[in-house]
């Protein structure tokens, strides 16, 4: 079984990441960096090993800086990346990327699926593995596809979904010639149709909003991957998977994997004390040296679709107003941060001036323009001109203070070491940062998610389909009410349209042509900051095959293991 690619998925695992924007197919390791050293860049690095080289049992220590409550991915609570790679091992995809973002079938649950039609309307037909079966015993049809549009098309505002984008285009999802054949038909075209039904959930949970937004909490209800649900642990914070003998593919290498939760700066002392097998160490170069200088751990690294990024929340009170917003970002030296992130570790330093696309792959153009420049002397004009003018060292209007509420996870230090860089530069525009740190486990469902922040920072990690799983972070709330995944809370129609134009285009130039359209827009629109593509660094132990930075690469979890 793959691991199957987060469509619009949040991801917490390092710095924190958040799931979401990616690279396009055929992304990989080429550069356009500054530091024109691209060669020291893997597509992925996981100590690829076949099977008969991997020995049969053990147990897998896996640290994670979250402990998920909501664990249907598909829910905008459950878009987090420790869900993800949780469930990974569990859950259905029907399709798997590899190192070089190529997408293929994924046998263990579809024998084919193809474009079957695009006149007068594009259809998809799947034929399903037989042999696939959900963890209850029932077989995994038609009818979980189709429940799972049912569920995910944005119809009913029942539904607390993370994004709608690619289900709202299907027409319908009917039974073919017999259960184990899925006929998907799109009122209009979607390119990225390979991004859909992954992670699939069965129809039982998938049958009613009640059901979708609770089936999934602080319960993994059913499964069908090579691992099984082993049990919770709330007071360890450990998550245990163990391996399903009734797997109908390759059978699971270990015994079993546990997943135990703690904030990040615990999580390195783990790792180095022996306690653990695996983290993610992020681009943190402390944590970095301290895991390569772990007696038999290895750090693996790889450039992946992942960005680091400041979010500003454009529904807050302080930053509605687009020329503020404006203001701040010109007001941020990204460059000194990204220096101050990155040092220490062996990775190009290079600022991401693309809301889509990363620096090594195709597509990737600079879109930035003016308002992606280090300018505190046209920030304080803009400012000025928005009615915030200086009181002492703060700026004021109407009586209140422009005191802007920096959110960072505690315990992850990059988070902090960033609020401090940003508070002194926006000091001198006469802006106050004031820095609130909040448990780990709260920072996304109370916090980032809910809109309770000014700026926070953490990391969006990709997909091989750089539009739709993106188009969730960016979409305009539906007639103002649900911002689903657009955590920043802004938006426009002309950035819908083109990202709309860049989904439905069946043609890769002009996909791109009409998602660099998007992100110019979105630089004026300053609701995502982009920083730096993020190094994916993962501290493993020597023995471990088959996992580490995986970049593109969807994990196969059965052929994990240890080789010594």
């Amino acid at each position: 079984m793959k691991a199957s690619r987060l469509v619009v998925a949040v991801t917490v695992t390092g710095s924190l990441l958040l799931a979401g924007c990616g690279g396009g197919q055929g992304g990989g390791t080429g550069g356009q960096d500054s530091a024109g050293d691209e060669r020291t860049i893997k597509a992925f690095d996981i100590n690829p090993q076949p099977r008969e080289k991997v020995k049969d049992g053990g147990t897998l220590r896996w640290g994670i800086n979250e402990f998920p409550t909501q664990w249907n991915r598909n829910h905008v609570d459950g878009n987090l990346a420790m869900a993800a790679v949780i469930s990974n091992a569990l859950l259905p995809s029907p399709f798997t990327s590899n190192e070089k973002a190529e997408i293929s079938v994924d046998h263990d649950y579809v024998v084919d699926a193809k474009v079957t039609d695009q006149r007068p309307k594009q259809v998809v037909t799947y034929t399903l593995n037989p042999k696939a079966k959900w963890s209850d015993g029932k077989p995994i049809t038609w009818a979980d596809y189709q429940a799972q549009w049912q569920a995910l098309n944005g119809r009913d505002p029942g539904f607390r979904i993370a994004s709608s984008t690619g289900y709202q285009d299907i027409e319908k999802v009917a039974r073919g010639k017999d259960d184990h054949e899925v006929v998907v038909t799109f009122g209009r075209p979607f390119g990225d149709w390979q991004a859909l039904f992954g992670p699939l959930l069965p129809a039982s949970t998938n049958h009613g909003a009640e059901a979708f937004n609770t089936a999934w909490l602080n319960r993994i209800p059913v499964t069908a991957g090579p691992f099984k649900f082993g049990g919770f642990d709330q007071t360890a914070k450990t998550i245990t998977l163990v391996r399903d003998d009734r797997w109908w593919g390759d059978r699971a290498k270990l015994d079993k994997i546990i997943y135990r939760a703690s904030e990040q700066d615990s999580l390195i002392s783990a790792f180095s004390n022996g306690e653990l097998d695996l983290i993610d160490v992020g681009p943190s170069a402390p944590d970095y040296a301290r895991a390569k200088a772990t007696t038999g751990a290895q750090v693996r690294h790889a450039a992946g679709p992942d960005f680091r990024h400041f979010t500003f929340n454009g529904s807050s009170e302080l930053l509605k107003d687009r020329n503020v917003r404006q203001a701040i970002q010109l007001g941020i030296n990204r460059q000194a941060i990204a220096q101050s992130d990155l040092q220490g570790l062996d990775w190009p330093i290079a600022l991401l001036n693309n809301h889509f696309f990363m620096n090594t792959q195709e597509g990737y153009q600079d879109n930035a323009g003016d308002l992606g420049v280090y300018n505190p002397t046209r920030a304080k004009q803009l400012l000025d001109a928005a009615g915030w003018k200086l009181n002492g060292s703060v700026r004021q209007k109407n009586g209140k203070p422009l005191d802007l509420r920096f959110v960072v996870p505690s315990g992850v230090q990059i988070s902090k070491a960033e609020g401090e860089l940003a508070q002194s530069m926006l000091g001198q525009i006469g802006v106050k940062l004031t820095i609130k740190a909040v448990p780990s486990d709260d920072f996304f469902t109370k916090y980032v998610i809910p809109g309770n922040f000014d700026i926070t920072p953490f990391a969006y990690i990709g997909t091989p389909f750089p539009v739709s799983s993106s188009f969730g972070i960016y979409a305009n709330a539906a007639n103002g009410q649900n911002w689903n995944a657009n955590f920043g809370r802004t938006g426009s129609a002309a950035i819908d349209q083109a990202m709309s134009r860049a989904a439905q285009s069946l043609d890769p130039v002009r996909a791109r042509t009409e998602t660099n359209a998007a992100d110019e827009l979105l630089w004026q629109e300053v609701n995502v900051l982009p920083l730096y593509q993020r190094p994916q660094m993962v501290a493993v132990r020597q023995a471990l095959a088959n996992v580490g930075a995986r970049g593109f690469y969807d994990l196969q979890y059965e052929d994990i293991g240890f080789t010594g």
